[in-house]
């Protein structure tokens, strides 16, 4: 046999030399670094731009009713700091943020951001919104790096730091002259590109403007340094976020934020990073809506945090209820992969994942029993016992979901993820020799068929292969099953069955729709029901036998499993019933029946 490497990747062709390198273009150099080794122990401070930043971002821009209807959410939820709009830029915005005001929706510990341009006309526009507001936050913004000072504004360094001068000194006069004492009022100053921008210059202009503004311990001020297009990898911001948090004066009075976007689709990694470099709050949208590829998605950082043992201080325990309300209001759908929240995202149809899946809730479940056995309340062992579970990092029944697709059954599903539905949703505990015989079943079904065997589906496939329909419970629309097999069971009776003595059974079986009344006995019920069943001429040698009850109480039901040698095959058979006795002897004729047909 010859071995080799795989042959080498050969040029695109593309052209690929028209692009600069961003560390080429841009001096990060941080060598003296501390974030690596940081960890994030609490939550960041959370601003939702869904109704600004999202809503901008949309073909078709959200009305009043959907916006209401979001930021409500966002309230419930527990945000408290609500990026509303852009007041200034249409009279849409400004009924809208008005109206939250009339309305009395804008509860006291909530403080509302309104974003404007350093030009004064705006500046009077955005204030005037923010009349009646019980916190307001004005967040003033203009562009700083290179490309846009030469290209789009073509203004030099001095002019870019005093339109950030100026501004915020207006923003201060206006809000001096309109809002009145019962408004708790904030600032808030980006210097716009600033991943793009020369990190000296950066800090020039943040060191300007808190000149002006002049934070003190009641005087925060917010700086926000925007990855506006992401263009570096995460490590990389991260470094620029660690140097201007370590080189700002008035450091504590200051909140520092990060707003990323997801150009190289790594918005979340550089948020994390960013908050390690030392930024203590994050702006972005609930499901990653934005511009482009989209801000920085919330849900995807809190639920992070939430999987590492840490309280996102966001209440995200029904988070599908959250999905419908933003994708009714957005007109756009969450993909089924998005982490999380996703359709998708708690299931799998890998066998082998199903089967790990399925081991994992079993032990688990061993370990919270423990628990409660020795004294401790049900929810209070649920809690106790860390969460440890192959291929799912958090438990869905924790943000609303249920167990019931965790594991779907399709083609390239195994033993493990049969047993699991149908224990899940039948509570049938299969035998391990029996979930290899039943997915083969279920295989030759999925390669003949295609598509996804759903938990009715798969639950039809194994009452007509296993149960005689005639005793399959009328539920999930299994009554038309066609009843099939030589044999079926009408009756019996065990007239001794005491300690040390030998049962002595009389049954009444079906053989090919004539009745017959079999007597035989046996070391137990079931010896004695093989030897009855060996007196029409058909041989049986019971090698295994299961049975659980599955359920409790006075309708509770009985599950025998047997593992049978009928006619030189070996073969599973299965039977339910209120009687544990009368369901092993249905599980033999099940197995007869399999043998026999």
């Amino acid at each position: 046999m010859r071995t080799a490497r795989p042959a080498p990747q050969q040029p695109s062709g593309m052209p690929y030399v028209k692009y600069r390198p961003f560390l080429d273009t841009v001096a990060t150099d941080l060598p003296d670094r501390t974030w690596p080794s940081r960890r994030i122990t609490s939550a960041p401070r959370w601003l939702s731009t869904d109704l600004r930043d999202g809503n901008q971002s949309l073909i078709e821009p959200m009305g009043p009713e959907a916006k209401r209807a979001v930021f409500d959410l966002l309230v419930q939820m527990g945000f408290k700091e609500i990026e509303v709009g852009f007041p200034a830029a249409s009279q849409t915005d400004y009924d809208f943020v008005r109206s939250l005001v009339a309305d009395g929706a804008i509860p006291d510990d909530v403080t509302i951001s309104v974003l404007t341009q350093s030009r004064g006309d705006l500046i009077d526009r955005t204030l005037d919104a923010c009349v009646g507001m019980p916190r307001a936050t004005v967040h003033l913004y203009n562009a700083i790096s290179p490309l846009f000072r030469d290209v789009v504004f073509r203004m030099g360094r001095e002019e870019v730091r005093d339109l950030a001068v100026d501004g915020t000194r207006q923003v201060m006069a206006r809000a001096e002259k309109v809002l009145g004492e019962d408004t708790i009022f904030g600032y808030e100053y980006s210097p716009e590109i600033f991943m793009d921008a020369e990190r000296e210059f950066a800090l020039e202009v943040c060191e300007a403007v808190m000149g002006v503004w002049e934070p003190a311990e009641d005087r925060e001020i917010i700086l926000n340094l925007p990855a506006t297009v992401e263009r570096a990898t995460p490590n990389v911001y991260a470094d620029q976020i660690e140097w201007v948090s370590r080189n700002l004066s008035h450091r504590e009075h200051v909140c520092l934020s990060v707003h990323n976007h997801n150009d190289r689709g790594s918005g979340v990694a550089a948020a994390e990073l960013g908050v390690l470099a030392g930024a203590d709050r994050v702006e972005g949208c609930l499901f990653g809506h934005g511009e482009r590829t989209g801000n920085v998605d919330l849900v995807t950082l809190a639920l992070n945090l939430f999987s590492q043992g840490v309280d996102p201080m966001l209440d995200l325990s029904r988070i599908d209820e959250v999905r419908r309300t933003v994708e009714k209001a957005t007109q756009m759908n969450v993909p089924p992969r998005t982490p999380y929240v996703g359709e998708l995202v708690y299931t799998s149809f890998s066998g082998s994942h199903q089967d790990a899946i399925k081991k994992g809730f079993a032990a688990r479940a061993a370990q919270v029993q423990a628990r409660v056995e020795e004294g401790m309340g049900q929810d209070e062992a649920e809690v106790a016992v860390p969460w440890q579970m192959p291929y799912l990092p958090i438990d869905p029944h924790d943000v609303g979901r249920s167990y019931e697709a965790v594991v779907r059954v399709n083609s390239q599903s195994g033993k493990g993820g049969v047993a699991y539905l149908l224990g899940a949703t039948q509570r049938l505990d299969l035998p391990r020799r029996l979930q290899i015989e039943f997915s083969r079943i279920v295989q030759r079904h999925t390669d003949t068929y295609g598509g996804e065997v759903d938990a009715t589906s798969l639950w039809r496939i194994f009452a007509d292969e296993y149960l005689p329909a005639a005793a399959v419970p009328n539920r999930d629309g299994l009554e038309d099953l066609e009843p099939w097999g030589r044999y079926a069971l009408d009756g019996a009776t065990l007239t001794s069955a005491g300690e040390g003595e030998r049962s002595v059974l009389t049954v009444t079986v079906t053989d090919n729709g004539q009745r017959r009344l079999l007597s035989a006995e046996g070391n137990g019920p079931l010896d004695a029901f093989v030897a009855a069943l060996e007196s029409t001429g058909i041989q049986v040698r019971i090698l295994d036998y299961v049975e659980h009850a599955l359920s409790g109480g006075r309708d509770a039901q009985a599950a025998s499993y047997v593992e049978c040698e009928v006619e030189g095959q070996v073969l599973w058979g299965v039977g339910i019933d209120p009687s544990i006795t009368t369901s092993s002897f249905k599980a033999v004729i099940s197995a007869l029946n399999r043998a026999l047909r």
